[in-house]
């Protein structure tokens, strides 16, 4: 079973990158572009085959690994 683990700085946090990409955007002309936030996505195999099970684990493994709790949140979807 496939799990995707979403990662994206909390609200607040400062986000360099995503500035960058902002600031990149606007310099090839894309006008209209607000904030921008860069984040990561985490695909993962999984040999559970329960799918509460296999979000409880990719939950699990996102709060001990993942993600640095502290300044990003996750998300995880079961493919």
């Amino acid at each position: 079973m496939k799990a995707r683990v979403y990662v994206m700085p909390k609200a607040g946090v400062l986000d360099p990158q995503g500035k960058a990409i902002g600031h990149a955007l606007e310099g090839l002309g894309f006008a209209g572009v607000g904030e921008v936030r860069a984040g990561k996505v985490i695909e993962l195999e999984l040999a559970e085959t329960d799918a509460a099970k296999a979000k409880a684990a990719a939950e699990e493994m996102a709060r001990r690994l993942l993600a640095n709790t502290v300044i990003e949140s996750f998300r995880v979807e079961v493919l």
